[in-house]
């Protein structure tokens, strides 16, 4: 089943969806605040799906899930009393996965994550990612350029395999460092000097790039030259 972090302020409704979603096989952790779900979204142990309730004491949930897609992909289903069409397309627009009205069931939102899931992993990349002579195998953590291995570091690999997967998109810097590092708000200057030491194994430097490109001001973006 899957790990979800179930962001809601109600203790009843709460407890009711940890109890309801533990008992049909699911992780559940569970926080209260929306400043606590980005917290865990970018620091915490990896999660296959976020419920995200809308009325959070800290922030509105709209808010909330524009700042929790500027730092993760992890699915993300709202949970809210506004059965309103227009609210309702506006949050999808703006990056929900799907939507559940209150009152629901624990079963109806499992049918909702099991449906998500299945999409996001028919959607997921490949395990062996191919952009022009790269070759990465993320199963067996191995890369190659030309057929010939590159020697790289853990996170050398990750950033390379987080591009790859990304291939000719645009990636904001802060999403790099929350996904890869699992830092929210980490320092730019560890990605450059990542980055840098990528380029040397690809035989490229950032005047003369061939894959890793920076676009100023936006992000990172790997292309096949």
């Amino acid at each position: 089943m899957a790990t979800v972090l179930l962001v809601e302020d109600d203790e009843i409704v709460r407890q009711a969806l940890i109890h309801e979603l533990t008992d049909l096989g699911h992780a559940v952790h569970s926080v209260v605040r929306a400043l606590d779900a980005l917290r865990e979204a970018t620091d915490g142990p990896g999660y296959d799906m976020i419920v995200l309730d809308l009325g959070l004491p800290d922030l509105d949930g709209a808010e909330a899930l524009k700042m929790l897609r500027a730092v993760t992909d992890t699915p993300v289903i709202i949970a809210t009393a506004r059965d309103d069409e227009r609210e309702i397309v506006r949050l999808l627009r703006t990056g929900a996965d799907d939507y559940v009205v209150k009152p629901f069931s624990g079963d109806q939102l499992d049918a909702r994550i099991q449906a998500v899931l299945r999409r996001v992993r028919t959607n997921a990349p490949p395990d062996v990612l191919e952009v022009g002579g790269l070759r990465i195998d993320r199963d067996a953590r191995r890369a190659a350029l030309d057929g010939t291995p590159l020697r790289l570091t853990r996170l050398e690999f990750d950033l390379l395999a987080f591009l790859a997967a990304r291939s000719g998109r645009v990636v904001r810097r802060r999403e790099v460092l929350a996904e890869v590092w699992r830092q929210a708000n980490g320092d730019d200057q560890t990605l450059d000097v990542h980055m840098s030491w990528l380029r040397r194994k690809l035989g490229e430097t950032a005047a003369r790039p061939r894959y890793l490109h920076t676009v100023r001001g936006v992000g990172v973006m790997l292309t096949a030259p």
